[in-house]
Formats: structure tokens, sequence, C-alpha cells
């Protein structure tokens, strides 16, 4: 199974999740579970005191609501310090088998074309390209 993975650069946070949710729709119509997963980069010193921060409530949260319950008291927190003012990267990645070619093809296509997605400045990265280690490792890092 090969990987790719789409970097968008937004200028705020709020654009940031406007598109994350126009991708959590298009996750659930069309079934996507594990073949297309996002994250946020909101760089190292927002990103660590976000995290810091928000812990105990994303703690409390996340055992009552799941996972969308701790990204969102995350972000309130992100917002409440003013901390999210600054861009924000949002890494996508797209995990297709090698007999969906024409889904991962079709998927490359429509996401960079969205026009949420078009002012965010995309960069496509496929497995065995350079700079793909570095995306790699910045995507398992961050939660």
């Amino acid at each position: 199974m090969a990987h790719t993975y789409m970097v968008f650069e937004f200028p705020d946070e709020e654009k940031a999740q406007q598109a994350r949710h126009k991708l959590e729709g298009w996750k659930q119509a069309f079934r996507l579970d594990k073949k297309l997963q996002v994250k946020f980069d909101r760089g190292d010193e927002v990103g660590d005191q976000g995290v810091e921060e928000g812990k105990p409530e994303a703690a409390a949260s996340s055992s009552k609501k799941g996972e969308k319950g701790k990204a969102k008291s995350k972000a309130k927190v992100e917002k409440g310090d003013g901390a999210a003012s600054g861009p924000v990267k949002l890494l996508v990645r797209l995990y297709f088998s090698g007999h969906e070619k024409l889904s991962e093809q079709q998927w490359m296509d429509r996401i960079p074309g969205d026009e949420i997605f078009k002012k965010a400045h995309p960069k496509v990265v496929h497995e065995g390209q350079g700079g793909f280690d570095e995306v790699l490792k910045r995507f398992e890092t961050l939660e």
C-alpha cells in the first residue's frame, strides 16, 4: 500500500477547521475511514502549548465524547489563549492499496481542486519522493 501526503498551509485556524470539516464529511460519505487521515500542524511552540494546557480537559472529555470532543476542547483552549492566530498546516494522508489506483487518483484531484484547499498552497508528496521522510515523521509525531 502506498502513502501519499498532502500538505496545506492555511493562514489561520478557522480556515483549517473548515477544511477539516469538509474532509470529515467526505470521509463519512464515501466510507474512507482508514484511507483518509487528517492531522493539524500548528508549529512547535503553538502545538506544544495547546497540548500541555488542553490535557486535563481533553482527558475528561475523551472519556465522555471520544476523539471529536478532545479535538474541540483543544481548539477551544488554543482560541482562548490567542495562540491560534498564526498559520496552520493541515496534513492529509491518503492510504490506498495497489488495486485502488483510480480511487487514489480521484481523491488526489478532488481535494486540492476544491475552493477551500486551492488557497492553501497544496503540496502533494508521494512515497519515494524527496521530502517524504520529513512529512512522514511529522505526521507520525502529531496527535
